[in-house]
């Protein structure tokens, strides 16, 4: 928890100090209220006494009251902009963080995890910093005040408000005992909510399309009721609180008065009325000394699930990424010539190597494609020049240097990359398409329909209402499967890179669709390097060179031709889609 401080600002910590100042006034101004009230009981019982008097403790009282009003607000307020600010930075502090991970770090995180804690478990943190700022630093000043107050008082009550505090506290471990263990369990139990309602809701065709719905309510309802049944047990645990404060509250009450009854039957003449002040005075004393237990109690209640929640967000927030910038920035465009010299690649934790000594190059302005059965290691290997992971042995260059020695933003600026899921972001279809203007100052309306243009994607553009300022649907849901496809490879080409990275992008398009993309590909990006990653033999047969992969091994490299001849794999995977005839 306390390593999420060093997000306060100089100014939070000002006004934490003014948030001590103010509660030490608070607490002051509560403690002279019975002081007062004294007064005037012993002012009422005496004769003689002026009204003037009682008027003047009265106005006092008041006054008192006033400020404990004042400063309960002020701090109050200064509370509620701290915990705001802290849970904006720490939000932003995760969001970073999470922007910064490579692959291996977000797939050590599930995704409906980080979303928990970017929010619920900010949230807890928030609620406890303010709550903390108004309770915590007022509940032992509270406390060791009015105790200072009332014991130089009868030994009688001390003893009465000594045994409230004892049973106070057992109820306090009874709490901890058996309560606070399950709110780290339940914080577990939020991130597997989320992810079968993640999984619902984005599979709801699939969901639909199986007749599965009854299959996800009954993982949805496992879920729902792991997570009510451990909400219930802590819930009922934690009723008992409130209910046992007010009694032994009360019963103290009661106890002081009964023995204030024995102390002042007892007492002879003007003492009766001393004492019966005394009671007055200790009994407001006594109910602020449980009070304040009963504010520590609340605090200490809220401090484990605060706590478990900072851990979290801590584990995130301490998670250093293994993909580093390196020393090359402000790097000019270049020719966009990519290299693999022995790259070898496995996954983090695995055993196995997905690639095995990858070796090839690839000069300015040539079509590169990938083939292979699934699994072979097609889209690792493209995934290892943007560095989404980075090659477990070898090296991959581009433009002779090392892309580790390049900064992330630089060696991003050179590559338009198409996924191998349409990713498509809320918005309309220009922004989609100029996506974070794509690394410029302002992305043009004649990029974009120069890029939608080759795409393929500029009439039916066009024929939507509104045209490239039609508003696309989170997800592009209210897009067909090669609308959205055409738009992300129209992001590509927007960018004007110097790599091309399309990932089985073209799986989605009918081959006319394809057969004409990829033509206007090649005339009007002449000088990038392109890297295709295709099943379509279609789709390749006419790239510089094509890499046939098997295994994490390359079996085959040379065209279309070539390969036929020499490459059994190919040649395979060539007669499974097209005939003898279409392959001549």
């Amino acid at each position: 928890m306390l390593k999420l401080f060093k997000f306060l600002r100089w100014q939070e910590w000002i006004q934490i100090f003014l948030c001590l100042l103010l509660t030490i006034f608070h607490v002051w101004v509560d403690l002279k209220i019975p002081e007062y009230m004294s007064q005037i009981t012993v002012l009422v019982q005496t004769e003689g006494s002026k009204m003037s008097e009682i008027w003047i403790n009265g106005g006092y009282m008041l006054l008192c009251a006033f400020g404990s009003l004042a400063t309960a607000i002020l701090v109050g307020f200064f509370a509620s902009r701290i915990s705001a600010l802290l849970s904006f930075r720490v939000r932003k502090g995760v969001y970073d963080s999470v922007g910064a991970f490579s692959m291996e770090e977000i797939n050590k995180f599930s995704t409906s995890s980080l979303i928990t804690r970017s929010t619920n478990d900010i949230t807890q943190v928030q609620m406890f910093v303010a709550m903390g700022l108004q309770v915590l630093i007022k509940a032992p000043i509270l406390a060791i005040w009015a105790i200072i107050k009332i014991v130089d008082k009868s030994w009688e009550w001390s003893v009465a408000t000594a045994i409230a505090v004892a049973i106070l506290v057992l109820l306090l471990s009874v709490i901890i005992i058996f309560a606070l263990p399950r709110f780290k369990v339940i914080q577990k139990l939020t991130d597997n909510l989320n992810r079968v309602t993640r999984e619902n809701l984005m599979g709801v065709r699939v969901v639909r399309a199986y007749n599965a719905e009854s299959y996800q309510e009954e993982k949805f309802e496992q879920v729902n009721k792991s997570i009510t049944k451990n909400t219930l047990i802590t819930n009922r645990i934690m009723a008992m609180m409130m209910p046992g404060m007010t009694l032994i509250m009360s019963g103290l009450s009661l106890a002081i008065y009964w023995i204030g009854a024995y102390l002042i039957n007892n007492a002879v003449g003007y003492e009766k009325v001393a004492k019966f002040s005394e009671m007055v005075v200790y009994s407001s004393y006594a109910i602020q000394v449980v009070l304040s237990f009963m504010l520590l109690i609340f605090i200490f209640i809220l401090l484990p699930r605060a706590s478990v929640s900072a851990k979290r967000i801590n584990e995130v927030l301490n998670t250093k990424t293994k993909i580093l910038d390196g020393n090359l920035t402000n790097v000019k465009r270049g020719k966009g010539e990519v290299e693999f010299k022995n790259v070898c690649f496995k996954y983090p934790g695995a055993s196995d190597y997905v690639l095995k000594d990858i070796s090839f190059k690839v000069k300015q302005g040539e079509t590169v494609a990938f083939i292979g059965s699934t699994g072979s290691g097609k889209s690792t290997l493209i995934n290892l020049i943007p560095r989404f992971y980075d090659a477990t042995e070898g090296k991959v260059l581009i433009d002779g240097k090392n892309i580790k020695d390049y900064s992330q933003k630089d060696l991003h600026s050179k590559i338009g990359y198409v996924s191998q899921k349409a990713v498509i972001f809320s918005g309309s279809v220009f922004s989609n398409v100029a996506f974070g203007d794509n690394g410029k100052e302002k992305s043009d309306i004649t990029d974009v329909k120069r890029a939608l243009e080759i795409a393929q994607a500029k009439k039916f553009v066009e024929d939507k209402p509104n045209s490239y300022d039609f508003e696309v649907a989170q997800g592009g849901t209210n897009l067909s499967g090669g609308q959205k496809q055409r738009l992300s490879i129209a992001r590509a080409i927007c960018r004007n890179p110097e790599i091309f990275i399309f990932d089985d992008s073209f799986s989605a398009l009918d081959y006319k669709t394809d057969k004409e993309l990829r033509k206007d590909l090649s005339n009007q990006t002449k000088g990038a390097t392109t890297f295709i990653v295709a099943q379509r033999i279609g789709t390749i047969m006419n790239a510089d060179k094509i890499i046939v992969l098997d295994k994490g091994e390359i079996v085959g490299m040379g065209k279309h031709k070539e390969l036929l001849k020499n490459c059994d794999v190919y040649k395979e995977i060539a007669l499974s889609q097209l005939s003898e005839e279409e392959l001549k």
